[in-house]
């Protein structure tokens, strides 16, 4: 559960594309705007500052080679990690270097509350490119148990919601998700966190 201070926050929400919200939202909130009206807003913390530094086609090596533009300069409050999509092209051997990279990421953010968030599902047509997937799903549970971060499960839950793994509903294409997926992964996102869920479902 994140602890909220008394004084206003900083939340940096660092990912890829899912987090960036690029195309696939066709003009409609991502998942980070969608946080951002709750805590805000609906919440009433009116000056906290929230932060989306996702970058398309990013992996976790491009966001610790970057983290001081996207993460140390803002001395975030709370640090978002999503990634391992992009990472999972690499299969196996890139495992490595991804919990690497995000033990680094974690360790600079000393201070910081760390949310750590799953990869989703992809749809089947896209397992081909990333067939080791899961793998890289339970890394980042693996990392959230050994450093203390809160887990976002979005596997676990899309998984709950899909059984057979084929998610279209959600999706605007294998990988990433449409405006209903955002909404699902937002407020699974502000659940997990302790801090309810949209209450107004026009914010989508």
């Amino acid at each position: 559960m994140i602890e909220l201070a008394d004084r206003p926050m900083t939340w940096v929400m660092a990912g890829d594309s899912i987090t960036q919200a690029v195309l696939h939202t066709h003009g409609a909130r991502g998942w980070v705007e969608h946080v951002q009206e709750r805590v805000c807003w609906q919440l009433d913390r009116l000056t906290d500052i929230v932060v989306n530094s996702g970058v398309s086609a990013w992996r976790a090596t491009d966001v610790l080679d970057a983290y001081d533009f996207v993460i140390g300069r803002f001395a975030p409050d709370v640090l978002s990690l999503s990634l391992g999509t992009n990472d999972a092209r690499a299969g196996l051997a890139g495992l490595g270097e991804f919990r690497d990279a995000m033990r680094e990421i974690i360790a600079r953010s000393a201070g910081a509350q760390i949310v750590l968030h799953t990869p989703l599902i992809v749809s089947h047509a896209g397992r081909a490119a990333r067939p080791e997937l899961p793998a890289y799903c339970e890394a980042v549970r693996e990392l959230a148990a050994e450093t203390g971060a809160l887990l976002v499960d979005h596997e676990a839950y899309w998984l709950a919601a899909f059984p057979d793994g084929e998610a279209l509903a959600w999706l605007d294409d294998p990988a990433h998700p449409n405006p209903v997926g955002h909404l699902h992964m937002a407020n699974h996102t502000l659940r997990t966190l302790g801090l309810g869920e949209l209450t107004d479902l026009s914010a989508l």
